[in-house]
């Protein structure tokens, strides 16, 4: 079937502390979002990629493709207001039934596993949303007060968030909601139920410069690990 991979990389990462949108920012001499990409096209023969930029950083988009890879599989669109209203943007560049994944552009570090096996889930379920679980005791907050949770029924969600087109296309016909943090949130609120695969702990997402730090740390003991 055929692959789409939805880049969302609209935002402009202000917890960073810097200037430049975090997805821009370099890892071991390259761009974080080169990674992203990287993995996606060599995950799959028959990938496409639809890279969603911040409007005022599709150039530097472009040059990060002009100098690390051609445009035969990739193209670029602008992001929205939101996450929800980015990931609509993406999908008019969907022009045929396939799989789509949708991933955040600074969760540099997934994996060709994860991609195949949120595919392969996806490809029986319709959907599959990658998921680790809590390690930390967890408190929910109420307005007066706040209670213990049980850590075994709560899970961190990552992406790719991945569906079949027939699902996520309609359900991003809805109107947006705060509550649509993800894809999995809008698919629930069009009726559909969504199916959960496993993560993987490397697969983190890039928000502080801490993040950063972890991410150079990883991918410098992987490169090692395949020399060695």
């Amino acid at each position: 079937m055929k692959k789409y991979a939805i880049i969302v990389a609209g935002g402009f990462g202000t917890r960073m502390g810097q200037s430049t949108p975090k997805q821009f920012l370099l890892l071991n001499d390259k761009p974080v979002l080169y990674y992203t990409v990287k993995t996606f096209l060599e995950a799959y023969d028959d990938m496409q990629v639809i890279l969603v930029l911040p409007e005022d950083y599709t150039d530097m988009g472009r040059e990060i493709i002009d100098a690390y890879f051609d445009y035969n599989r990739i193209q670029i669109t602008a992001g929205g207001y939101t996450r929800f209203h980015s990931v609509q943007n993406g999908l008019k560049l969907v022009e045929q039934e396939c799989m789509v994944f949708v991933h955040d552009g600074v969760r540099c570090l997934v994996s060709k596993e994860l991609i195949h096996r949120c595919y392969e889930s996806a490809l029986e379920a319709g959907s599959a949303i990658p998921v680790l679980p809590v390690k930390d005791s967890v408190r929910l907050v109420l307005e007066d007060d706040s209670e213990p949770l049980d850590r075994s029924s709560v899970v961190m969600v990552q992406t790719p968030q991945t569906f079949h087109s027939k699902i996520l296309l309609p359900a991003f016909e809805i109107d947006y909601k705060e509550r649509f943090t993800d894809e999995a949130t809008v698919v629930e609120a069009f009726g559909l139920k969504v199916s959960l695969v496993h993560g993987d702990d490397h697969n983190i997402k890039i928000t502080r410069p801490l993040d950063l730090m972890l991410a150079e740390k990883i991918l410098t003991s992987s490169l090692q690990y395949i020399k060695e």
